[in-house]
Parts: C-alpha cells; structure tokens; sequence
C-alpha cells in the first residue's frame, strides 16, 4: 500500500486527530505507544498495513515501531492486541482513523477465508471478491485477508485459495494472473452453451476450459453436450460444468422430492440429523444445492465423464461450505468473495493509547491492554 500525502492523510482522518495534533504540537510532544485490538476473535493479517506504516514513516522521515503480537495467520482472541505501535503523540494521531481502516477487515476476512478451506479442505478455492467491493482498496484487502486465512488452512491440510478472479491481486496467491473462462453474458453473445465453448477454446486453446451450464436453465443437458463436444478436454482432466444456478429455481430436473432422493442415494445420514431452515436449504433447496451438486456428479459418472471436475459459485460463504461438508459434496473447485466480513460492524478494529514516555495510562476498562498485563497474562500460561 502506498503512503499518502499528508494532504490527503488530513483529509481522510477524522477531525479530533487532526486537532490533537496541533494541540501536542504546541505543548509538547510525547513518545507514545498505542495498542490496536478487534472485539472478535480473528486471525492476524496485518502485513499490509505494516507496509503501509513503513511507507509513511519513510515519507514523512519520522521513526515508527512496530510490535507484532501475533504472526501472520495465527488465531487472535477477542480483545486481544494485534500491534503496539511506537512513536511521538503528534506522528502517530493522525493515522489512526486509517490505521483502523487497513487492520480489522483483513483479519475477518483471513478469519473466514480459514474457516471456508478448513471445511471443505480437498477443494480448490479461487477469490471472486472484486465484483463485491467498494473499489480498489477494499478488494486489495479482501484479497490479502483471503490469503492469510488460505496459508493458515493450507497448514492444516488444506488446499485453500489458488488464485483469484484478476490480475490486480493474483500476486497474494502466488499467481501472476488472475484465473477465469466466461460470464454469462458470452452465453448469450453466442447464442448456445456448447457454442460459447468452442469460442472460447478457440481462442484459448491451451486453457482449462470451464463451462457455465445454468443460462438456459438446462445444466444437465448442456453440461454433456459440452462433454460430447469435447471428449479430449473431459477425458484429459481439462473440461469442467460450473454451477451457478440461480437461488430461484432448482437445477434442471430437481424439485424438493427429487432432491431428496438424490441425497437419499449418496448421504442418507446428512438429511436425517436437525437442520435449521437454512441448511436445509443449502441441500435440497434450490439454487446450488448439496442435491443438485451430486446430481450432477452423477449424471457426469453414468455418461463416462467421470474426469469432468465440478466448479460452484453463488454464495459459498463459511455456513454453506460448512453444509456441504457435512453432505460430503463433490466439488471440485469454490468460486467464492463470501470471506468478505457478512456483518461489516465486526470489522471495527479500536486503537488506545497505553504508555506516554513510557508510563502506562489507560482508559478505566482496556487495561487488558497494558503492556504489564500482557506480561502477567503470558507468566500465568507458563506456570499452568
């Protein structure tokens, strides 16, 4: 992230720091530490705004230190600090309406991220999150919140995130472009499922093709005449259906008894156990539906399409991956932005001041956040 002017840091900041800092100016500067903390559990993702703190200090010739608490990627409790941050009252006042921006949005979102991969750990994901962002800035922390979260699955045993939906943040999944066939639009530029393929694959001959099969309301149908049109590409691994079916209806053939039955045949068990009305949603209702991914898993196997891998969007957010892990899915490839935070008020990370000249002072309420409490918290841990 780029360093701002100090133009453009005072008008973005809010107007109390701004005057505080004129205030400390004229009656003396004092050397400060501040503590920043979330009130939810996260995982620390704060790489970005710690490069942004680097710019600024180099910018403005001023010295900022920074304490990381937690490493990248490993769990934060609530309330917990994530930084101490070092400097003088009057370079630091300023930042700290952007420093909140740049900090609590990419925790919740590698926190998700982590928990999306952890549940379905043998699929593959890829962010699609720019569509949902207000601009550049958040996607680019979305993005890197992802990418957090996907390294902390993929310590676990998990595929995670292997790239995104463009160029712009490829380089946080360890990509140099961004990963992508066809909209929808294309469908109906060309006029036909199987001839929006061909237009792609001509153009794109050496690119896995991937197929959307909902425009015309005939996933099953178009899905294999797809397959049929490219018998190579599904045999070789490199054809895939993508799912998108709107929320409004059923996959092609599906209804709610249908749906059912095909849960019946493949996990009875997942249908049998207490649900909440939106569980059982994401299994036999419609849209894309646990039922409506094992159907088509299905008909791909009857037809000899067993290598053709099965790609689903339309919002796969930590509850409906968590559903389709509890119904074994067989889903190949997570198109997904839902790690974006749902409840954006939980993203609201605090900053306090808790030392002036190296004497701790605090607000009646946050001495959790001393730093002499710190201390006695992880002396406790040791001798338990």
């Amino acid at each position: 992230m780029k360093a701002l002017s100090d133009a453009d840091i005072r008008a973005r900041t809010d107007s109390y720091f701004n005057r505080t800092r004129e205030i400390v100016t004229r009656f003396g500067d004092r050397a400060v530490t501040y503590a920043v903390f979330i009130r939810r559990p996260v995982l620390a993702a704060t790489a970005m705004l710690e490069k942004w703190l680097e710019n600024v200090a180099r910018e403005r010739g001023i010295e900022i230190i920074v304490e990381t608490v937690h490493p990248e990627g490993e769990w934060v409790g609530a309330g917990e600090p994530l930084l101490y941050l070092t400097g003088f009252f009057s370079h630091l006042t300023d930042l700290e309406t952007l420093i909140l921006q740049k900090l609590g949005p990419a925790c919740v979102a590698a926190h998700r991220a982590y928990q999306m991969a952890l549940s379905l750990p043998k699929a593959q994901f890829l962010a699609m999150e720019a569509r949902h962002c207000a601009g550049y800035e958040m996607q680019e922390l979305m993005a890197y919140g992802a990418s957090v979260g996907s390294r902390a699955a993929q310590r676990e045993g998990a595929i995670g995130f292997i790239g995104g939906a463009n160029d712009a943040t490829a380089a946080f999944f360890g990509q140099a472009k961004g990963f992508g066939t066809m909209p929808h639009a294309l469908i109906g530029y060309a006029g036909s499922t199987v001839r929006a393929a061909e237009m792609f694959h001509e153009v794109y001959p050496d690119t896995d093709l991937v197929v959307l099969v909902d425009y015309y309301g005939r996933e099953i149908t178009d899905g294999l005449a797809v397959c049929r049109r490219f018998p190579e590409l599904a045999a070789a691994g490199r054809l895939a259906l993508r799912l998108d079916t709107h929320g409004g209806r059923f996959l092609e053939g599906l209804d709610p008894q249908e749906s059912y039955a095909v849960m019946a045949r493949h996990v009875p068990e997942a249908i049998r156990r207490y649900r909440s009305e939106g569980e059982l949603r994401y299994l036999i209702g419609t849209g894309v539906s646990a039922a409506a991914i094992w159907r088509m898993r299905e008909v791909l196997d009857e037809a000899a399409f067993d290598k053709v891998r099965i790609v689903v969007s339309s919002g796969f957010g930590v509850t409906k991956c968590a559903s389709m892990a509890d119904a074994s899915a067989p889903i190949d490839v997570v198109g997904t932005g839902s790690f974006i935070p749902k409840l954006w008020n939980e993203t609201y990370a605090t900053a306090d001041i808790v030392t002036y000249d190296g004497v701790e002072s605090v607000k009646i309420g946050r001495e959790f956040l001393l730093p002499s409490f710190r201390r006695a918290e992880a002396e406790k841990k040791k001798r338990s």
